[in-house]
């Protein structure tokens, strides 16, 4: 039986492609990495059928890429090497939230906006840390890029939330990791070996999650943002300290962009929340007193743009003002960098980013996130390009590769990088920890078939 055929008898005619109309749409994403050509498009039901799919393909030797939403922007789901796109939609059931122990058990293909209307309908008093992503990014997807949400200095980074896995080896075996491993519950990673560092930050090199228990944290009865702004960029790591200290957040963003005209300059965004009204309250008012520190040099935002503001970044996900920016050229594509940078280098990667963005003649689109209580920054520069203009794609593609020498050169690392930014950091990478990299992936995958060409050359 050919390849084809094999995969029918898994999963079903009606869940096999081979046709060129859908190849087309899983070869690309809406970044501007270059699209490679998938051959076949599975979508399984059961982790039965994944780890029989992977068994096939272990034993042909044909590449598996793991796809959740698609939506990374960096081509991570783009087959770099061909072979079968595993697109895990189907697998979307939320098997239990266990309201106790606040967690949500799920299958990979669950989306951010699924778990959230299910939590909304049936547990209005629990959330969980959703990314300013669509609502068709999957949880699992976000996880395994270390992304970030709307609770990441208060509660930490996505990744940090996970409880459990189900994972499907590259040689077939299907393995728990956390609690679930020696218990029916799948309540913490704790106190076993954190076994889920093999799986999260690979890139799908080392495995297919099925199943994640991800942390809820209780909904809070108020909710609310501020605006602070600024023109003195240098005061940007003193401040964070000094906003940081107060400990009363659950998220801050920063933004500067130069369109529209009002978010030019550097505009703060705390966002507040509480059970207790005079709690809420006197947050709001710690954080604004903060500002006669810095009297004249970061002022409160009040009136239309601070409404503004909150209509756009209070919402859970918000809307970003990159989105708003995103189609400036009218080409439908966009895509930015995520560089994590040590605090006392945002200033510096933040001039030189606007420095780059102006020499590719694109206006500056930058997006900051304080990851944990600032610990560090993540720094996004945002470029959208016309999809339809291969000149102004390369531009793009030149600019993201700029860029990502920048964030190198300042001490950053790169987040979600595409490939070519991951072989700028494999070159400035520890021989040592290369070889270890490449050990624990020999062991884990030894025919090379998961998503190769990410974290291998």
């Amino acid at each position: 039986m050919d390849i084809y055929g094999s995969l029918v008898e898994i999963v079903g005619e009606e869940f096999v492609s081979d046709q060129e109309e859908e190849l087309y749409i899983y070869s690309r994403d809406s970044g501007a990495q270059q699209p490679r050509k998938a051959d076949y498009v599975v979508v399984p039901k059961t982790v039965e059928e994944v780890q029989k799919i992977v068994l096939l393909a272990n034993k042909e030797k044909i590449p598996v890429t793991p796809m959740g939403g698609g939506l990374t922007l960096s081509g991570l789901a783009v087959p770099l090497k061909g072979g079968i796109v595993l697109d895990m939609k189907r697998m979307d059931r939320i098997i239990e939230i266990n309201e106790k122990s606040k967690y949500a058990l799920l299958e990979a293909g669950v989306t951010q906006g699924a778990l959230y209307s299910h939590l909304q309908k049936n547990y209005p008093h629990l959330e969980h840390s959703m990314p300013d992503a669509p609502p068709m990014a999957t949880i699992v997807g976000n996880v395994v890029i270390q992304g970030h949400g709307h609770l990441s200095v208060s509660c930490g980074i996505n990744s940090q939330m996970v409880n459990g896995m189900e994972v499907v080896l590259p040689t077939g075996e299907v393995c728990k990791l956390g609690s679930c491993s020696v218990s029916p519950y799948w309540f913490t990673r704790d106190p076993l070996p954190d076994l889920m560092g093999l799986f999260i930050g690979w890139l799908g090199t080392t495995g297919i999650i099925t199943k994640i228990a991800l942390q809820l944290f209780p909904k809070p009865k108020f909710r609310d943002l501020l605006t602070f702004t600024s023109n003195e960029l240098d005061l940007l790591p003193d401040f964070i300290f000094d906003i940081t200290q107060l400990n009363l957040m659950d998220n801050l963003f920063i933004i500067s962009q130069e369109w529209p005209p009002w978010a030019q300059g550097i505009l703060y965004v705390p966002i507040v929340s509480a059970q207790d009204e005079e709690e809420f309250e006197l947050k709001k008012k710690l954080h604004i007193e903060l500002l006669r520190k810095y009297e004249g040099k970061i002022t409160l935002v009040e009136g239309k743009h601070a409404d503004r503001m909150r209509e756009a970044r209070l919402p859970v996900p918000p809307v970003t003002l990159g989105v708003m920016a995103a189609d400036a050229k009218q080409g439908g594509g966009f895509e930015y960098t995520g560089g994590i940078v040590p605090i006392e280098k945002v200033p510096e990667a933040s001039t030189r980013s606007v420095e780059i963005a102006h020499k590719y003649g694109q206006p500056y689109l930058l997006g900051y996130q304080l990851l944990t209580s600032g610990h560090s920054m993540m720094c996004g520069l945002a470029y959208c390009l016309n999809r339809a203009d291969d000149e102004d794609v390369e531009k793009v593609r030149n600019a993201i590769d700029e860029t990502n020498k920048m964030i190198l050169d300042v001490g950053g690392v790169l987040w979600k990088a595409e490939a070519p930014g991951q072989r700028l950091m494999v070159q400035k990478m520890d021989p040592n920890t290369i070889n270890l990299m490449k050990r624990v992936m020999k062991a884990l995958d030894p025919n090379a078939i998961m998503n190769p060409g990410n974290w291998s050359e």
